[in-house]
């Protein structure tokens, strides 16, 4: 199972609309959020995170204890002196999401793969965690009796 962590992701969205471009330009101490999807597929749970122009040398994907942190930087584009920027509304700087991870998903064996701009994460749920049968074991002679 998967739990988000930005409770107030909201209201930062919200911060970053009123209070133009210069909000939404993140550092290290305080990261835009980045947009999510996630779902459970068989037997595992995959989790999309939207990149779009960030390099892949660019991202750092970590899990510690059932944390798990993805850290992204959109850095400006490299422009030539005689180049004049006339509209700039991409969000640059650092974006960063965390995630705690339950104890029943597998989190030695994620999988990470970037693609177009989306980084996919694939999560198997832990072998302790599928359903299985247990054996009863007992006499035929105390249900007899």
């Amino acid at each position: 199972m998967l739990m988000r962590t930005d409770p107030f992701r909201e209201l930062d969205g919200l911060a970053q609309q009123l209070l133009g471009s210069a909000a939404g330009r993140g550092t290290w101490t305080k990261p835009n959020p980045m947009p999510l999807d996630a779902y459970r597929s068989g037997e595992q749970y995959v989790v999309a995170f939207d990149l779009p122009g960030v390099a892949p040398d660019a991202i750092e994907l970590d899990v510690e204890r059932n944390v798990l942190t993805v850290k992204a930087e959109r850095r400006p584009p490299q422009l030539a002196d005689d180049v004049e920027m006339q509209v700039a509304e991409r969000p640059l700087g650092v974006f960063s999401r965390q995630l705690f991870l339950g104890d029943t998903l597998d989190t030695e064996q994620i999988e990470a793969s970037y693609d177009a701009g989306v980084l996919t994460l694939r999560i198997p749920i832990a072998e302790k965690a599928k359903p299985r049968k247990i054996a009863i074991s007992g006499s035929q002679k105390q249900l007899d009796s």
